[in-house]
């Protein structure tokens, strides 16, 4: 009797070990993607707020390089409201807390050069290219991220001497992190091939980061990374709130006023202990600019949100790694003629045929898109109706692109109305003042405020011809002078 009911066990277990291997086998995958999260969790709400020894030694051992934005996206959304902070603490090397909240936090940090320093010439830039009305709304944060105390001291000197009134109105701190509360530099992964002393540069260039948008994330309602090699245009912070309030009620991230490296990108002040704690976890496993788009994807905005001309200009001749030459431009910087359009909030809709994706939206930015529909017929239009009643100055439509020079208006007017009627969806004014017509498919007028005398609630682009050749409007740009009476 005992020997069958021991065969009997020792099937079912076997059976039983079967379907556990089958179980492991299917699950493996998934499970090291729950461990990811898990620690993505883990360094997030971590009581001490850094990273500890043995839990650095963990992430090392299962990070991967290779970030997929859509299998954590739901994970970052969850943490909308997340604002813990990393519990270290800063040296204020000069200047002490700010009395109140900005409008903009500038952050920049900065390590000793083999070759070349421009740190200095960088905060000047920042303050010379402000108004004094633009100096009340900002606020300067530059980290000395190096572990060389006489090289900090050197330059605590020189920045105290040279923008002593900034540091005492206010204006600007220097801070240091101790180095004790860095995660282990040595012995990291070498990823792409990157030689060690590449990599530790790196990923110390991430914790420097990490630590100074943790430091800055309760300053101000924005922020902006610069490098410590940098040229501002003149007024740059007028442009960036035009900028952001056209981006009112759109959902964004990341805002870029650079296309090179961690120059220029803005960020709401929210999202900075997210993006602090992203670059700690990842900090070994790429350069932060690439961990930036992976971020940007996580929080769900897939594409790039870049503004020209843009307002910082990379003007360092050597890298901060190794003194290596670093000749790099942004060819769609402006110094000194930027006149960014003001573009108020707006309703935007066509009767033309669009094509694809290249919807009307497209065209009233100042993103490198555009609106493109098919041959557009006598009487098409595109709309644009604005939220609130509004004066303005000065106009301007491009049509066609470069490589579709063709795709112009050919025949068209633009115009201008009041009196909205109709429901929210299919608003429109009741009568138009036509303000001129399109010439080799552009329009630009000067002084509208003097040649409308009402308040404008929308405007709309008249095709007064039909064409066989497409239709590309390329941008259009609203500015606008005083705010109307109500």
């Amino acid at each position: 009797v005992t020997l069958p009911y021991a065969f009997l066990h020792m099937r079912h277990s076997l059976k039983y070990f079967d379907k556990m291997r089958c179980l492991r086998k299917r699950s493996a995958v998934s499970f090291l993607g729950v461990l990811v999260i898990c620690l993505l969790f883990m360094n997030l709400y971590i009581e001490d707020g850094y990273v500890l020894e043995g839990d650095k030694q963990l992430i090392r051992e299962t990070a991967t390089h290779q970030l997929n934005p859509e299998r954590y996206v739901h994970t970052f959304k969850d943490l909308s409201n997340f604002s813990g902070s990393i519990n270290i603490s800063y040296r204020y090397l000069a200047g002490t807390p700010l009395p109140r909240k900005r409008y903009l936090t500038i952050g920049l940090s900065s390590v000793k050069r083999k070759k070349g320093n421009y740190l200095l010439e960088t905060i000047k830039s920042i303050f010379e290219q402000s108004s004094y009305e633009e100096l009340k709304e900002i606020a300067v944060v530059v980290q000395l991220a190096d572990f060389d105390s006489a090289w900090c001291e050197g330059m605590v000197q020189d920045i105290s001497q040279k923008f002593a009134h900034h540091i005492i109105a206010g204006r600007l701190i220097v801070i240091h992190v101790p180095e004790e509360y860095y995660p282990v530099l040595d012995g990291l992964k070498r990823n792409y091939n990157d030689p060690e002393d590449r990599v530790k540069f790196r990923s110390k260039q991430n914790v420097d980061y990490a630590f100074l948008l943790n430091f800055c994330a309760n300053l101000s309602d924005y922020y902006v990374m610069l490098e410590d090699d940098v040229r501002c245009s003149k007024n740059f912070l007028t442009a960036v709130k035009k900028v952001i309030t056209s981006r009112e009620g759109s959902y964004w991230v990341t805002l870029e006023f650079s296309k090179l490296g961690y120059i220029g990108k803005l960020y709401h002040s929210h999202d900075l202990p997210r993006l602090a704690h992203f670059l700690l976890m990842f900090y070994q496993e790429m350069p932060c600019d690439w961990l930036l788009i992976h971020f940007r994807g996580l929080l769900a905005q897939k594409e790039v949100i870049r503004f020209k001309p843009s307002l910082f200009q990379h003007m360092g001749y050597y890298s901060s790694y190794k003194g290596a030459e670093n000749k790099l431009k942004d060819d769609d910087f402006e110094e000194e003629s930027f006149d960014i359009p003001d573009n108020p909030p707006a309703n935007l809709h066509t009767n033309m045929n669009v094509f694809e994706n290249y919807e009307a939206s497209k065209a009233y930015s100042s993103i490198d898109e555009y609106f493109w529909g098919k041959a557009p017929s006598t009487g098409d239009f595109y709309g644009i109706v604005f939220e609130k009643p509004i004066k303005i100055s000065k106009i301007k439509v491009v049509t066609g692109t470069e490589d579709r020079q063709n795709d112009i208006l050919h025949h068209g007017a633009l115009e201008v109305g009041e009196k909205i009627v109709g429901s929210k969806k299919g608003r429109q004014c009741t009568t138009y003042l036509r303000l001129g017509e399109f010439k080799n498919g552009n329009f630009e007028i000067t002084d509208v405020e003097h040649k409308v005398l009402f308040d404008i609630n929308c405007m709309r682009i008249l095709v007064t011809k039909s064409q066989k050749e497409w239709l590309i409007i390329r941008s259009i740009s609203v500015w606008t002078s005083q705010t109307p009476n109500q």
